[in-house]
């Protein structure tokens, strides 16, 4: 598959996408600024030992841990309006360790897991737009062939004309969208940092 944009297509990405020299494009499945980050470590963000056979005895707690780690895991919920259920579980469970630890690790696995899905999601729009803008030069290049001959089928430059355009209105509304795709795993990535920093805090105040 060619990965070539032709002059055209490559004025409309930068007109309609985030600044283009800051990225990459060595990586076809990576259309964006953002530095790509497959995986995320728990460990890098979470800094005490989450032990999967230390979980609560109890099904309260149990309860509880999934209860507060859903809550958290909503991307629609305001960072600050966390702060108060937070700080009650923590008062419930004197700040233990383990507990806000297993919190934080059911909330890693569920935002972990759906930023993964997002970045598949990015890579697939990226390898389709590509696709597309193989076949804009390729219509292209046939238009202009047609146009060469002695006697051109002037129906044929029509319809190709046609379908050029439709390809080009298509990949150009697609493209808009790259910034806000791009960003979103950016942001599931800092609330996680944020949510850590916060189960932090609650371990020292209570501490």
């Amino acid at each position: 598959m060619s990965k070539r944009l032709s002059s055209a297509l490559f004025a409309m990405v930068v007109a309609v996408a985030a600044p283009v020299e800051a990225a990459d494009y060595s990586d076809p499945t990576w259309p964006c600024v953002q530095r790509k980050v497959e995986t995320l470590s728990l460990g890098l963000m979470w800094p005490h030992p989450v032990d999967p056979e230390g979980t609560p005895a109890t099904d309260e707690m149990r309860q509880d841990i999934a209860d507060l780690a859903g809550y958290l895991s909503l991307r629609r919920v305001e960072l600050e309006t966390l702060q108060p259920r937070v700080n009650a579980f923590a008062e419930t469970y004197d700040g233990d360790v383990q507990a806000l630890g297993m919190v934080f690790a059911e909330v890693f696995d569920t935002l972990s897991t759906r930023r993964g899905r997002i970045m598949k999601g990015i890579e697939d729009f990226s390898l389709s737009q590509i696709a597309l803008a193989d076949k804009i030069d390729s219509l292209r290049a046939e238009m202009d062939a047609t146009l060469a001959k002695a006697e051109p089928d002037f129906d044929k430059v029509d319809q190709l004309e046609e379908r050029l355009d439709w390809d080009q209105v298509i990949y150009t509304d697609r493209q808009r969208n790259i910034t806000y795709l791009c960003e979103t795993p950016t942001l599931l990535e800092r609330r996680l940092f944020s949510i850590a920093q916060m189960l932090q805090q609650s371990v020292q105040d209570q501490g």
